[in-house]
């Protein structure tokens, strides 16, 4: 068991991604995505110093060096500012479901990422996984249009970008991480990209004049109990046990079993969302995962 360790962790991130996206995606729809990005960061900061505290003796991370702290603020701004800036508005214009899906583009542009930033390999089989996922995701939210005769997107195509752009910041967070963490603490690590997103958000809410707007999430009891649910699942212990799997294994195997949410979350969209999910969609999810599986052999 412990020679997988990473593989693990990465398997509980999966799990992770699921209820975060579940409970982001509803409470998105009640007070706005900006709002929950917001409040989610301060209740996962208090999770990850108090269990900071309990495994290492450190409330904060006080004892990072600069070339960790240089790292994991850039890591923060760009995967929890950016992409998820941008992931969370997809969760409500397309719905979490679809945007989990979109996101399992992230592993091919980890592997990308990784091979000319960190000189790792990708194999003539990594390139098949690759197009292989991106037909995946093509088979779910691309279809004809007999009247016209011609294929076009059948989510909002603003919901689609949104995604993308959520799966780019992921990808490049994941890597930077990489490169600032090390052997570091990954609750000490993830405090730190945290810290970098609070500031990050600040400064979006500031400038855009949406404090009345914040203010205003928690007068909804419901919204504010899913916030929290999606926070401890996702910031606090998805993004920890991501962190972990990364010191323990290649960051594209961690995408690559990571990314097996769009397949866990169609069982809950049905279920929650009362979503219709039609076979085609299902193989998507199905055939995009096996492009990522494909992409790290």
């Amino acid at each position: 068991m412990g020679t997988h360790i990473g593989e693990i962790a990465a398997l509980i991130t999966a799990i992770c991604w699921t209820i975060n996206a579940v409970a982001f995606e509803s409470a998105g729809k009640k007070v706005g995505s900006l709002s929950v990005n917001y409040i989610r960061l301060f209740i996962a900061f208090l999770f990850l110093s108090i269990s900071s505290y309990m495994t290492r003796g450190l409330a904060f991370p006080t004892d990072a060096t600069s070339h960790t702290w240089f790292w994991l603020l850039i890591s923060g701004l760009i995967g929890l500012v950016l992409g998820d800036l941008f992931l969370f508005q997809a969760y409500v214009e397309i719905g979490s479901r679809i945007s989990l899906l979109i996101m399992s583009a992230a592993p091919p542009i980890t592997a990308l990422a990784g091979f000319f930033i960190m000189g790792e390999k990708i194999s003539f089989l990594g390139l098949v996984g690759m197009f292989t996922t991106m037909v995946g995701i093509c088979l779910v939210i691309l279809s004809r249009n007999p009247e016209e005769n011609k294929v076009q997107f059948n989510r909002p195509v603003r919901g689609i970008i949104y995604a993308g752009l959520g799966a780019l910041g992921q990808a490049f967070g994941l890597i930077l991480s990489k490169l600032g963490m090390g052997s570091y603490n990954p609750f000490a690590a993830t405090q730190i990209r945290t810290i970098a997103a609070i500031i990050g958000f600040t400064v979006i809410i500031t400038i855009r004049h949406k404090w009345s707007e914040i203010k205003a999430a928690f007068d909804d009891r419901k919204a504010i109990g899913e916030i929290a649910i999606g926070a401890v699942f996702g910031p606090f212990i998805g993004v920890t046990f991501s962190l972990l799997a990364v010191q323990y294994t290649a960051t594209g195997i961690v995408s690559s079993i990571s990314s097996i949410s769009p397949v866990l979350i169609i069982p809950a969209s049905i279920a929650i969302f009362k979503e219709k999910v039609l076979p085609r969609e299902i193989l998507g999810a199905v055939v995009s995962i096996v492009g990522v599986t494909l992409l790290f052999l």
